[in-house]
């Protein structure tokens, strides 16, 4: 008995198609952005524009002498260095923790993820609290960091391990959800073939994680870049030395300085677009490498199951709507099997032959 077949025909889509039924009405597309973009232009566009304003109110002068005080290239300077130290040093526990969460059973797993959470659900001020209550010179620690002449707290290290702590969480949490997902199947293959630990990362892991790796490291450089409740509770706000950023805009601030106020506090501005830009980028990224990889699988399982070649029978051609070349009585027609979904778009017309 011959196996039933499937003719897939196409027909250009009618000018006037109807709208889906889940389709929302145009006025509540359009009252919804509207409400979105206002409550964006006060909350969002207003203050950013503010502080680019007032930074330039007094001149380009004013605005580049206050960027080049010494106490002002001090706290860049500690800022930079400061991330530069915490994001390599929490990429390197994100990629321990989150390989270990989502590759391997181990116990003690679910009190790692919640230690991993921690930052989250504590104030930055608590953070900060806590290192100095354990390095600080009443401390746990204190006395003997004293008596070794080893400062932590209202130094730079204090600050290093306060950003640290509030920061280490962004890493780990892009890459284990995504680690999960993926499972173990890859690495065991290259196991089986006989990679050994580090060609499995370097060459199956790491590839597959890279876009929620990128996009782990620029939220934790963005927090690093703009903490101010830890690093203000450690640093002592010894200006030129211990003051990072956000702490130098406070103090001009609250000395009337405005212009060097909004002056530092664009330069952080600027990195937060910049962060936002890249952000962007890197999604658009992921999502273009993974809409061609899903059309590179399409195209290979189209290459792979050619459609067949066959007469079509005049029974069947003469219940097909008109067409001027391929719908005509006698001339071949691209049908495929009855299993086989169609994958291109338009109008789909059946005509099942065969018992």
């Amino acid at each position: 008995m011959a196996s039933a077949t499937e003719i897939i025909l196409f027909s250009p889509p009618s000018a006037r198609a109807e709208p889906p039924a889940t389709e929302d009405a145009p006025w509540a597309r359009r009252t919804l952005t509207a409400v979105a973009l206002v409550f964006l232009a006060f909350f969002l566009f207003l203050p950013l524009t503010a502080v680019f304003v007032e930074a330039l109110r007094r001149g380009i002068g004013v605005y580049w002498a206050s960027i080049r005080d010494p106490e002002a290239l001090a706290a860049i300077q500690l800022t930079l260095l400061t991330a530069a130290i915490v994001v390599p040093s929490n990429l390197v526990f994100g990629l321990a923790s989150a390989w270990a969460i989502a590759k391997f059973r181990f116990r003690g797993k679910s009190v790692l993820t919640t230690l991993i959470d921690l930052p989250f659900a504590v104030s930055p001020v608590i953070s900060g609290l806590i290192y100095v209550l354990v390095f600080g010179g009443q401390g746990w620690f204190g006395p003997w960091l004293i008596e070794h002449n080893i400062r932590v707290i209202f130094a730079v290290p204090g600050i290093v391990l306060a950003t640290a702590f509030v920061t280490f969480p962004f890493v780990a949490r892009e890459l284990i959800p995504l680690m999960q997902a993926q499972g173990n199947d890859e690495e065991f293959a290259a196991i089986t073939l006989g990679a050994g630990g580090w060609q499995t990362f370097w060459r199956v892991t790491l590839p597959n994680i890279k876009w929620g790796l990128i996009y782990g490291i620029i939220l934790c450089n963005a927090r690093a870049m703009g903490e101010f409740g830890a690093v203000s509770v450690v640093s002592g706000h010894i200006r030129g030395e211990t003051n990072t950023m956000p702490l130098e805009v406070e103090i001009l601030y609250n000395e009337y300085n405005f212009s060097g106020a909004f002056a530092v506090a664009s330069l952080l501005a600027l990195l937060a677009l910049v962060t936002l830009a890249l952000k962007t980028l890197v999604e658009r990224s992921h999502l273009l490498a993974r809409t061609a990889g899903q059309t590179g699988g399409l195209a290979n399982a189209a290459a792979r199951e050619p459609a067949a070649r066959v007469a079509t029978p005049p029974e069947v051609a003469a219940d097909l709507p008109p067409s001027p070349s391929l719908w005509r009585t006698g001339r071949a027609a691209e049908i495929r099997p009855a299993t086989l979904p169609s994958t291109v778009g338009g109008v789909r017309m059946r005509k099942r032959i065969g018992p």
